[in-house]
């Protein structure tokens, strides 16, 4: 199912993927039409490693 427009499809593009602490995460999926609407997801490891960057005191 889109997550923008709720409509079943035959064709899902991944969007996002949906990170768990435990447990397995999931895919969040959109229609082909809906797809290139949808801001592209940080990885979250990109975000970890930033923020302890930043932490550190070290440049970007």
């Amino acid at each position: 199912m889109c997550v923008r427009c709720h409509r079943i499809t035959d064709e899902p593009v991944t969007v996002a993927e949906v990170h768990q602490n435990s447990g397995p995460g999931w895919n969040v999926y959109a229609c082909p039409e809906c797809a290139p609407h949808l801001p592209p997801q940080p990885d979250p490891l990109d975000l970890l490693r930033a923020g302890h960057r930043r932490r550190r005191g070290d440049a970007e």
